[in-house]
């Protein structure tokens, strides 16, 4: 009888511990939710063909995060978001501040920024793919 107490009064310990910890952990997970922006997603109903100089390159500090490109066209300057760094870097492309590109992508609205996202970058003779004809990114692919 004893030992069934002692291990009733064990699992009531284990209970509570796995309890706390998880309150203890659950501010957290929301606090991660919150801090990560959302990602805006490809839509090809908004598709565009721009061309344009290369105005401002605005490179990130973290290689996950999107290169973003400035592009002059006849009309306005435009935001461009590319792909990652480390993906550029990879497949040995860089741009450069007066760079002629021609490209084609999707309008859409980050936070309260208007932007495009590119699909397909083209400058002289070379052409980048950077998502699929449905607009999923490349540098997702799994090898």
């Amino acid at each position: 009888m004893r030992t069934i107490l002692q291990f009733s009064a064990v699992r009531r310990s284990c209970r509570a511990l796995v309890f706390s910890a998880t309150l203890l952990c659950l501010p957290l997970l929301f606090a991660q939710k919150a801090s990560s922006p959302s990602e805006p997603k490809y839509d090809l109903q908004n598709e565009v063909k721009l061309k344009g100089t290369v105005e401002e390159i605005k490179s990130p500090d973290n290689a996950k995060e999107n290169i973003h490109l400035m592009l002059k066209g006849t009309d306005e300057s435009v935001e461009i978001s590319l792909c990652p760094k480390s993906f550029l870097t990879d497949m040995g492309t860089s741009f450069a501040k007066g760079d002629e590109i021609s490209l084609t992508g999707s309008k859409v609205k980050q936070e309260n920024t208007n932007l495009v996202l590119a699909r397909q970058v083209v400058k002289g003779n070379d052409t980048l793919l950077l998502r699929d004809e449905k607009g999923s990114p490349v540098w997702n692919w799994k090898h």
